[in-house]
């Protein structure tokens, strides 16, 4: 499979084409064997942190949570939030998680097996009903919980950086340029982001390949402005009548 998704990505960039002969056979590493909710509580856990303090901030809530095994919903639940805060929970995690415990617990934020039979965009929109868990999110479950094949996360600093170095860019794509470019990646736009996530990679120990030729990039539909001259003419207003000077009754001889 891994064979098909590299043909079809080199026959449709060759920029992509230069990567994959160089970094090799797309190798993902998907976990799916873990429920949504303790993927998006670490997740939670992880916003705004370094991987070692969120790793530890997740052993004291199994710690005094899970009796040792990563807490349910009901437990997340039941746990007082100042619990939760002696495990380096902030308030607004906390708040993020107790919604968290709360939508799995009344399905909104359903099991693996239902989310399997659920299309992308209808798990975007379940998923980021929960406080504190945005789109970039959603996707990262998406590619490596669920191994879906078709995900491009245009806001992703990293797919934006990787992209920048691998076309030669001087500046960071914009989201909408990202993914209107993305769309000759189809059906293996995962397989595209995780190609250049290791962009990056070369380009620090210095094996970036040259980008095969100059990158014409979509242009955006700007919004045209509607000027003054071009405005519809606004009404005036209707003038008043001159009251005429009343005359002077003439004096009587």
């Amino acid at each position: 499979m891994s064979e098909h998704i590299q043909a079809h990505l080199a026959a449709a960039d060759p920029v992509m084409a230069g990567l994959i002969r160089v970094v090799g056979p797309y190798r993902p590493e998907i976990d799916p064997d873990c429920h949504p909710f303790q993927a998006l509580a670490e997740a939670i856990a992880h916003q705004q942190l370094n991987g070692s303090a969120a790793r530890t901030i997740l052993g004291r809530l199994i710690a005094s949570c899970g009796g040792g095994a990563f807490p349910t919903p009901q437990h997340v639940l039941s746990a007082r939030p100042r619990t939760l805060r002696a495990a380096g929970f902030s308030g607004s995690k906390v708040a993020a998680l107790k919604d968290l415990a709360a939508k799995t617990h009344s399905g909104v934020v359903p099991d693996h097996a239902t989310l399997e039979r659920l299309t992308d965009e209808e798990i975007v929109t379940r998923l980021t009903a929960v406080r504190g868990i945005g789109r970039w999110t959603v996707e990262m479950l998406l590619m490596f919980r669920l191994g879906r094949a078709d995900v491009l996360p245009v806001d992703d600093f990293g797919v934006r950086a990787g992209f920048s170095a691998a076309y030669g860019l001087r500046k960071l794509p914009h989201p909408k340029v990202l993914a209107a470019y993305g769309e000759r990646w189809r059906p293996f736009r995962s397989a595209a982001a995780w190609y250049l996530w290791r962009a990056i990679e070369l380009k620090r120990s210095g094996g970036l390949p040259e980008p095969a030729g100059r990158v014409r990039l979509p242009r955006l539909k700007r919004r045209r402005r509607v000027t003054a001259s071009r405005a519809a003419p606004k009404k005036k207003p209707a003038r008043a009548r001159r009251a005429s000077p009343k005359r002077r009754p003439r004096a009587r001889k």
